[in-house]
């Protein structure tokens, strides 16, 4: 829990300095395309295959979600979820707006996710935090806003 704090105080003090004092980018190809698949590709097929195994992996253990409701939920929570609730859409996507990868192995995923059901679309905004251990990236926080349709 303290290390989630200090990377959550670390990020907020970054994103509230000037761009020349903000922590150098890291652009690795590999580590963008791992993130782009993650977030559009892994992390959808999670919930719409009910597969708690692949959520497991994509969410860190001490994971946490804030949804549209302000409400929080642990990873724990989200695999109960998924295991009974089935994602019923015609279509789901995810339209990243921002990604980036800080120097100290920090990535910050910004997206719209698009809900086509019964020809209806619903949209909401997400903001995502990662962190990558021993190469591989797993999310430590989820925030869920502007849920409209």
């Amino acid at each position: 829990m303290k290390m989630k704090m200090l990377l959550i105080a670390l990020i907020s003090l970054s994103a509230c300095q000037k761009p020349s004092q903000q922590a150098d980018k890291i652009v690795s190809e590999d580590d963008v395309k791992t993130l782009k698949d993650l977030k559009q590709v892994e992390w959808p097929k999670a919930y719409a295959q009910h597969d708690t195994i692949l959520l497991n992996r994509i969410l860190a253990d001490d994971f946490l979600l804030i949804d549209a409701d302000g409400n929080w939920f642990t990873k724990q929570d989200e695999l109960d979820w998924i295991k009974t609730n089935a994602t019923q859409n015609d279509s789901f996507y995810y339209e990243i707006k921002r990604l980036d990868i800080l120097a100290n192995g920090t990535a910050i995923v910004c997206d719209t996710g698009h809900i086509w059901k019964d020809s209806v679309l619903s949209t909401y905004q997400s903001s995502n935090i990662l962190i990558k251990q021993d190469s591989i990236w797993k999310a430590v926080q989820s925030h869920v806003s502007g849920v409209k349709g």
